[in-house]
């Protein structure tokens, strides 16, 4: 499976990584080898997670709720 990525050079040095087609997957790097790998990390660890939800809305009497926490 191919994604693309978005890698920007961050302020602070190394680059800074997001995945526009998983809202909320981002990553960074301080070169452009780590930033890739940690993208592909990232990009499993997303899949991985989607996975898991889906596991837990197939349980017929679990409720699957959403809550916001302020920080």
């Amino acid at each position: 499976m191919k994604f693309h990525i978005l890698l920007e050079p961050a302020e602070e040095g190394g680059f800074n990584v997001s995945v526009p087609a998983l809202s909320g997957c981002y990553t960074q790097g301080d070169t452009e080898e780590e930033a890739l790998k940690n993208a592909k990390e990232s990009i499993i660890c997303y899949l991985e997670g989607i996975g898991k939800l889906d596991e837990i809305k197939s349980k017929p009497r679990a409720l699957l709720k959403e809550i916001e926490v302020v920080i």
